[in-house]
């Protein structure tokens, strides 16, 4: 077909990162970009429902609370319990900002955005739900996941939450339960422990965040049981029975947990059912995800798929970056190294998570001669000055050549700090000695990569 018997050449379904990232990359490269929306403002659920008002609400709660804890104002009689709403009031204003900043990008870069729900009629044509018909050579699907409802739960009973709602919740309980302890439901967990909550995080697995280096998930399983949260591993819901005055969750090993209220934090689920994908031959997982190659191609070869609708690693990081390599890719740019394999997970815990690299349990399964340097929060001085003396950071770096191999960091600003490592490990020049031999500014918490390669360094014979 001829370009003119289309109406874009790169048609994008959700403005979550993934969405933006290919749109914005495909428009600068010259192409006919269109995009739909069916929510009532752009972002995606990065901006709505899941990164930016969590995130927010985390500042917030953990701001407030190093105020109240610091003995400058205990001194001075300032004593408050600051209520959901007002923990939650500028993070409207926040999204926003977010809104308005990203519809400027498609703006003032010409990329019309649709509103309405789109569905596929053929390979390369979608309507949109307000009567709109749009014909696109290529598409890009980003239209991301919800939280997982297993139809048994009764998710309308006032005091049970998914990970959408509870960001609503009106009054701060005095207890929480939380099923999933996944990435999701340890922040919540860390979160509501802050302001004072009682928490029962139940796991369905045999310890936390399984994909992280053992000796940070053993720090963070560590602080969250010192914080007070009750911890439980390898359970399994039976039933969830919602009270008047709280829920019971009955566990398959019989046991029952009664608190205020109940998040479910346990999977999400593709935004994939509605999308009219019957009508031209994709067929999503069992989660509601669509399968794609490294190019992030689905099984139509013009038709893309980015971010959280594609799985793993579910970060709003990665599916910018993967919008992006699908919209170099439509360009006809395939050698384009955007390093999408290259991504540092950020858990948003207290202290947070964030983490680079191999872990130890793979270099070791690997058989690669490794070596360890950490450093210690409580020995730097800014985490001192700063009160946030829990946490550390750690280097893998190889015995022979100094590469770093992976860097991760438990601790205060942890998913600011990652970064310096990854640069280094990411360079072809760069080894341990880049740390060992460089003047970090003084004092920073920066300075925890020149004590942890000094450590690691001093290791080796």
């Amino acid at each position: 077909m001829a370009d003119n018997d289309f109406d874009f050449d790169l048609f994008v379904i959700g403005t979550g990162p993934g969405g933006e990232g290919a749109a914005m990359q495909a428009r600068k490269g010259g192409l006919r970009v269109g995009i739909a929306e069916r929510y009532r403002q752009i972002g995606g659920g990065c901006t709505h429902w899941g990164t930016i008002p969590s995130k927010a609400l985390r500042y917030t709660i953990t701001s407030t609370m190093n105020v109240m804890k610091n003995p400058v104002f205990r001194e001075m009689g300032i004593h408050t319990s600051p209520t959901m709403e007002q923990l939650r009031r500028g993070t409207a204003e926040i999204i926003a900002k977010q809104v308005t900043m990203r519809q400027s990008f498609y703006d003032r870069n010409s990329v019309p955005i649709y509103f309405g729900h789109a569905r596929f009629v053929d390979d390369h044509t979608v309507t949109i739900e307000n009567g709109e018909t749009v014909r696109s050579k290529a598409f890009v699907i980003s239209t991301g996941t919800r939280p997982y409802r297993p139809p048994e739960v009764d998710f309308d009973h006032p005091r049970i939450f998914d990970s959408d709602t509870i960001l609503d919740l009106a009054e701060k309980p005095t207890s929480i339960t939380i099923y999933g302890a996944g990435v999701i439901g340890t922040e919540y967990a860390s979160m509501y422990r802050n302001i004072g909550v009682k928490v029962n995080l139940v796991n369905t697995r045999g310890k936390l965040l399984e994909f992280l280096d053992d000796e940070i998930v053993d720090a963070l399983s560590y602080h969250l049981r010192d914080q007070g949260v009750v911890i439980r591993h390898n359970e399994t819901f039976d039933r969830i029975e919602g009270q008047d005055d709280g829920v019971v969750l009955h566990l398959q090993s019989g046991k029952q947990i009664k608190s205020d209220v109940f998040l479910w934090a346990n999977g999400r689920t593709g935004n994939t059912d509605d999308l009219g994908l019957d009508a031209i031959g994709l067929v999503p997982n069992k989660r509601g995800q669509l399968d794609v190659d490294d190019q992030f191609q689905t099984a139509k070869k013009h038709i893309y798929a980015v971010g959280d609708v594609i799985g793993y690693p579910s970060l709003a990081s990665a599916a910018y970056t993967q919008g992006r390599a699908a919209g170099m890719h439509v360009l006809g740019r395939k050698d384009g190294n955007l390093r999408v394999k290259d991504l540092p997970t950020g858990i948003y815990t207290s202290p947070e998570i964030s983490s680079v690299g191999q872990t130890e349990r793979e270099l070791t399964e690997r058989r690669v001669p490794y070596e360890v340097g950490q450093s210690q929060f409580k020995s730097l001085a800014r985490a001192q000055i700063m009160g946030t003396t829990v946490g550390m950071l750690k280097i893998l770096f190889h015995r022979e050549t100094l590469k770093i191999l992976g860097v991760h960091c438990f601790g205060a600003n942890a998913s600011e700090i990652v970064h310096i490592g990854q640069a280094v490990m990411d360079s072809e020049d760069l080894t341990l000695e880049y740390f060992v031999e460089t003047t970090f500014n003084y004092p920073t918490m920066a300075e925890a990569y020149r004590v942890a390669a000094l450590n690691g360094y001093n290791r080796l014979f």
